[in-house]
């Protein structure tokens, strides 16, 4: 079997390296290793125009829109909280983008944290700006239980309650058109959204790539083999 090819988005920030200091696109290696270990083939996707997201989506098997800094509020009517952190408008402009060819085209999404949010935002729906009991300490993940909802693709991928590594102070508010819940964390935030069948789009809250539990990535890559 031909080993699928997942494009996964990245940073697009100031970065130093060796006598280096320029603008980078940057991905965390954990994201890379667990599509590889998942059995797929890894692709940095940096922010482009998003006109190309379109041709882009269709050179890949499945999509990854990876973690990162807050969505601006301005794509779902808001205006920035206190504690909303600063804009990133050209990863913003291009995940979005990447989100509604994947959707237009039914190629295989997973949206990890910001990208879970993202893809509430692009079908309509809200965030709460903060909440607080997500995060472990600045620069530091944290864990927690998350439970499946019976019946979803979620629940059929994770079955039982399982500890996630999280990491966010935003979550989903209102739900996009089409979207269900398919996890939640004790106190009720919204852990896991998705469309349902046909499609195969996922997005979680939490950060699979920083632990070693591969279903919820094996299942991307299944789907776009």
């Amino acid at each position: 079997m031909t080993q699928p090819l997942i494009g996964v988005s990245t940073y697009l920030e100031q970065a130093s390296w060796g006598v280096w200091q320029l603008p980078a696109a940057l991905l965390p290696a954990g994201y890379p290793r667990l599509v590889q270990s998942a059995g797929g083939i890894a692709a940095m996707l940096p922010p482009d125009e998003p006109g190309r997201a379109a041709a882009t989506v269709a050179r890949l098997d499945g999509l990854v829109v990876a973690g990162g800094p807050d969505v601006e509020p301005v794509w779902y009517g808001a205006e920035p909280g206190p504690r909303t952190g600063p804009p990133a408008r050209e990863r913003d402009a291009w995940e979005l983008a990447l989100i509604r060819a994947a959707l237009d085209s039914g190629t295989p999404l997973l949206g990890i944290c910001r990208g879970m949010q993202l893809l509430n935002v692009a079908l309509g729906g809200t965030l709460v700006q903060h909440l607080d009991g997500h995060v472990e300490a600045v620069g530091v993940f944290g864990r927690h239980p998350v439970a499946p909802v019976a019946g979803t693709l979620y629940a059929s991928l994770v079955p039982e309650e399982s500890s996630v590594p999280t990491y966010h102070h935003q979550s989903v508010d209102r739900l996009g058109d089409g979207l269900v819940v398919s996890a939640h964390a004790h106190d009720g935030t919204v852990e896991a959204v998705e469309l349902p069948d046909p499609a195969w789009v996922l997005g979680v809250q939490w950060h699979p790539e920083m632990g070693d539990d591969t279903r919820v990535m094996a299942g991307l890559v299944r789907a776009a083999s």
